[in-house]
C-alpha cells in the first residue's frame, strides 16, 4: 500500500433480478471451493458488476428484411471494480517475462502444466 492511502468502501449499485441471482449463484460457487470466505469488517467494499459474457456476432433478418449483425447473449460475468483500490497500491516493479522468452524455454519440452484460480 501507499503511505498516504485511504479505505475506500463503495456503496453496492441495485442489481436486476436475473443478475443478482447470477451473483448469488457465483458467490455460493466460490464459497464452496473455498476461494473466497465470509467477512464482516472489512475497510475496503467495492462494486459488484455484472456484465454480458462475450459471445459471437450472428446475423440476422429485422422487419425490413434487411440483414443485421447482433450479439448473442449467451449469460453474465461476474467482475469487481478494483480501480479504488489499484489506485492506493505499489506498483510492481518485476515485471512479467516476455511472451517470446517463454515459449523460447518451453519449447520441446514433453510435459506441461497450466495452473488456473478457478
Amino acid at each position: 500500500m501507499e503511505e498516504d492511502y485511504k479505505p475506500s468502501r463503495e456503496a453496492q449499485r441495485r442489481l436486476n433480478p436475473p443478475m443478482m441471482e447470477t451473483v448469488k449463484k457465483q458467490i455460493m460457487k466460490l464459497l464452496d471451493v473455498g476461494m473466497i470466505y465470509p467477512i464482516s469488517d472489512s475497510k475496503w467494499v467495492y462494486l459488484v458488476q455484472v456484465v454480458h459474457k462475450k459471445a459471437g456476432v450472428t446475423v440476422v433478418e429485422n422487419k425490413e428484411g434487411d440483414m443485421v449483425p447482433t450479439r448473442v447473449q449467451n449469460g453474465w460475468r461476474v467482475c469487481i471494480d478494483y480501480r479504488k483500490l489499484n489506485a492506493t497500491t505499489r506498483k510492481d516493479h518485476f515485471p512479467l517475462t516476455f511472451i517470446d522468452q517463454m515459449l523460447e524455454r518451453l519449447a520441446g519440452k514433453s510435459h506441461y502444466c497450466f495452473l488456473d484460480g478457478f
